[in-house]
This record gives C-alpha cells, structure tokens and sequence, in this order.
C-alpha cells in the first residue's frame, strides 16, 4: 500500500508559534540532584569544588592574601549521623542567598573560571540526608544567612500522586530560610550541613578515613612534602594554571589532606617499587595555545597498580578536580590493562572542553576530539613501556629459572648419590642451561647493570658446577663404603628420584635421609 508522505507546515515568517504553557514538573528537581549522581561519594566532590569556587573568589577580591591557603573543614558527628562542610571563601550575601539556594541551573559562573557552572551541584546532598542546611556569612554582615531543605518531605512529596504543583511549588514546600544573629561564627564563611544521612555502600559517607581516601584523589589538594616529585609537577602547573591547593581537614586532623602519592608504591605481595622520574608535557590546543598539561611518573612497570594505592590510571582533571576515575582514558593505550600499570593526571586546561553534568566524562566537541588525539602517543609511549617491561621480565624470570635448575644440580652433584654417569649427564645439561643463560643476560634489552648482574650470576654458577661436576681424586660418595654391586643399585635408584621427581629440592632431601639410614649402621660396624 503506498502511503502519501504529509508535507511539513511551518507558520508564516515573523509569526512565532503559539506555546500556551510550558510546565515544569516536580521531578526535574530529583533528576537534577541525586539522580544526577551515581557514586554518593560524589557529594563531597561537589561542595568542595564550590569551596574552592567561593575561596579562588575570596582571593581575587582581597579576602584572602596570595600566600593564605583556603581552608575547608569537614566535621563528622555519628551519633546524629551529620557532616558538616565549612570554607573561608568569600560566602553568599544575604541579598543573594535565597535566590542562589533554591535556584535551578542558571548559575552566574557560567563563563567564569570557575569550576561549576551548572547551579546544581549544591543540590546533590538532597538525595542522602534527611535535612540539608545551607549557612552563610559575607564580609560585613552581622547575621548568618541559613537555609533548611526538609528532604523527608521533599521525597514525600515526589512520590505522591495528590501533589500535582511544579518545581517551584515544591520547592516552596519544603524550604525554610532564617536569620541568626552571629556569634563565634568566622566574619565570612559557608557551610553545607547534611542532617541524618542515609545508611549506603558500607556507610561510607559517614565514614572519615573513606571520604578522605576519596577526597584526596578527586579534591584539589597539594602533594605530600614527602612527594619528591611534587614541587617540579606543582611548579609546571603554576606556570599554566592557578592550583587551588585547598587545606581540607577532615574530623579535626591536625594535617590537611594530601594527594596519595608518595615516592614508592605498593607492588603487592609486600614489594614497594619507586618512582624513578616525572615526565611532564604540554598539550596545544587547536590554535596552538595551551589545551592541557599531563604528567606521568614512570616506574618498572611491572603490572597493574593495585587498588589501593589509590593512584592507579592516567586520570582526568578540569579545575584540578577530577572528571571521572582512573579508567576514562583506557581506550588511548594499545591494551587497555595498560592504563592500570599507569600514574599521572591530564589538567584540562581548554575552557571548550567542558566537564558533562555528572562530571564522569566531557562533553563530545572538536576540542575534546583534538586532545585525545594529543594525548594518544603519550599512551603509546607508556604501553610501550608496559610491553617492553614485561617482555624483560619475562627473560629475567625465564634467566632464573634456568639458575635454579643449574643450583639443584650443582646440589645433587654435591651430594655424591648418583653415578659417574649420571653426573655427567647432568652436568651436561646444567652447561646447556648456562649457555642460554648467557645468552639472556648478553641481550640488548638488558644492557646494563641488570644484563651485568645476571652475566655475574651466570659465571658464579659455572664456577659452582666446575667445582662439583669435576673428576674426584678420592672417592667421597657417602656410599662409598657399601659394596660395589649394593652401591650400584642405590645409585641407579636415586637417579631415578632425581628424573622421575617435580620438585629436585625434596627428591635431594629424600636422597639425604636414605643415606643416611643406609650408612649410618655400616658406620656402627665399622667403628666396632
């Protein structure tokens, strides 16, 4: 059946369509507040990053000299299951609070330096406490601005059918403002106080040490004193940015939060590896000024970074705060497990390349497009490094190998059990395993002190077995004392151990303790 395609219509030129009403639903306020969110862990990345917001703001109108560090407190209290987060930026005057507070999108930071700009970020606790309550106090005023959303009700509220009011009307529901005479209060500061929060995912919101882990990743604090590497990275990010280097105290630390990285780091199994230098780079943009600067720290390379050193990945920074985890740029390295074996950080440095609303990734642009491009050899540079790296431990590992059969025989040719023959064959076979050791230490890969060691190694070997494969001028053979014919089955039968065992150590052992029963009442008769 054929169908007749219906022409579009559009109204005449300079006549705009008629739109009666536009509606705004209550649900627009969950879908841009926790739902926005997938970690609730994120929720302290969001006030924090408004803290450095309201500090860097601070700083360039005065408040707070070049030299001062802007400071953010945050104060667990687990028997009321409360979190408060204070700052010493430049707070929110009252004739703005309200207006700011309860607004949705539309922030005055857009177009700004500022890190957020969306005005929903301050939002993201509702979802996590029962009540959440916003302080204030700006240069030259004698009250505290507060501001209570009652969550409980704001949720009573989404789920029922009989409230039929817009976004505005609920909010109008479920805000209370006040003014409080101040007191003890900083003449300027803010705080977000989350009432009552939710029990989640092992009650890591309400758990100090997890939200400090989590903080020093993400935050945009300074590097460890004990970091050798941090004063030449913080000094290559100086040079193209304004690192807000926020003194985070977490339930009354005396020391701020630093970034988790130190000079060494757990391998696993008990191996610290160090760092054994900083690479930094540049990144242009597409008019050849700057897009971003990248640092990595290499090291042996020697497999995926464990969890736990919390510094795992090549990672993501707009704002020196982070856009994602560690995995966001795996797909740039030729395996991707080789982002895992990985540290260093990318700042974003173009203001077109925006952070999407969830901050887990950035918005797709050219721009965006352009820097991947960028930052693709220095991914490549890394996998090689990771494949090289394996590659030699894998000739090490194979190098040693090879020394442990070589040292089993030199022990087996030292016990004296077996027969001339056997020794013979045995020791030919250990010069054969030498030779390919050699041959692994003279490789170019290991050129170097590691290809010395492992050639010192080898002729040490071969010292070992000359000594014990060598023609005898006595025969020292704990068997030596049995006759020919009972010592010639012994010998055949601990050849056999020797071949027909897994283990050379315990088929050694095994040999020893036999002997032992064997001679020791030869012995008792021959002293008698």
């Amino acid at each position: 059946m054929n169908m007749a395609l219906t022409k579009t219509t559009r109204p005449p030129a300079g006549i705009a369509p008629a739109v009666e009403q536009i509606v705004i639903g209550k649900d627009i306020l969950e879908l841009v507040s926790s739902s926005m969110y997938v970690d609730p862990m994120t929720v302290y990345r969001e006030y924090v990053q408004n803290a450095a917001d309201a500090i860097d703001l601070a700083r360039a109108e005065g408040m707070i000299a070049a030299d001062e560090p802007g400071v953010v407190e945050i104060a667990f209290d687990t028997p009321s299951r409360t979190v408060r987060i204070r700052d010493n930026g430049a707070g929110v005057p009252w004739d703005r609070f309200v207006r700011t507070l309860t607004g949705l999108g539309g922030s005055a930071k857009r177009g700004t330096q500022a890190r957020g700009f969306r005005g929903v970020g301050r939002l993201a606790g509702l979802g996590y406490a029962q009540e959440l309550v916003f302080r204030s106090r700006a240069d030259g005023e004698d009250e505290v601005s507060e501001l209570r959303w009652d969550c409980r009700r704001l949720k009573a509220l989404l789920r029922s059918t009989e409230f039929s009011g817009g976004v505005a009307d609920l909010i109008a529901q479920v805000v209370t403002v006040a003014r409080i005479p101040a007191s003890d209060e900083p003449r300027r500061f803010f705080e977000i106080e989350l009432r009552g929060i939710v029990r989640l995912r092992s009650d890591r919101l309400l758990t100090p040490a997890a939200v400090a882990e989590y903080l020093s990743q993400v935050a945009p604090v300074p590097f460890s004193p004990d970091f050798s590497f941090g004063a030449e990275i913080s000094s290559a990010m100086r040079a193209t940015m304004q690192p807000a280097d926020l003194h985070i105290y977490v339930n009354g630390a005396e020391t701020p939060l630093y970034r988790p990285h130190r000079d060494t780091f757990d391998a696993g199994a008990g191996r610290m590896l160090a760092y054994e230098g900083v690479e930094i780079r540049h990144v242009p943009d597409m008019d050849g000024a700057p897009a971003a600067l990248a640092w990595v720290l290499h090291h042996p390379y020697e497999g995926a970074i464990p969890v736990a050193n919390l510094v795992k990945g090549l990672r993501l920074r707009s704002g020196d705060v982070q856009v994602g985890g560690g995995a966001v740029l795996e797909e740039l390295f030729a395996e991707q497990r080789f982002n895992a074996w990985s540290v260093g950080e990318v700042h974003v440095l173009d203001r077109r390349i925006v952070p999407n609303g969830r901050r887990d990734d950035f918005e797709q642009n050219a721009h965006l497009n352009n820097l991947i491009n960028q930052l693709a050899p220095l991914a490549r540079e890394i996998s090689r490094r990771c494949r090289s790296n394996s590659i030699k431990r894998n000739w090490v590992r194979r190098f040693q190998l090879g020394g442990t059969a070589v040292q089993e025989t030199i022990d087996a040719l030292a016990q004296g059990s077996i027969g001339a023959a056997e020794r013979d064959t045995a020791a030919g076979s250990a010069l054969d395993t030498l030779a390919e050791m050699d041959r692994i230490a003279a490789m170019p890969l290991l050129a170097g002190d590691e290809g010395d060691a492992l050639t010192e190694a080898a002729a040490t070997l071969r010292s070992a077995l000359d000594a014990n494969a060598a023609p005898r001028a006595f025969d020292d053979s704990p068997l030596a004392a049995l006759p020919p014919v009972e010592r010639a089955g012994y010998e055949r039968m601990f050849e056999l151990i020797y071949e027909c065992s897994v283990n050379r150590v315990a088929a050694r052992k095994l040999i020893d303790r036999i002997t032992t029963k064997v001679t020791l009442p030869l012995n008792e008769r021959l002293t008698t």
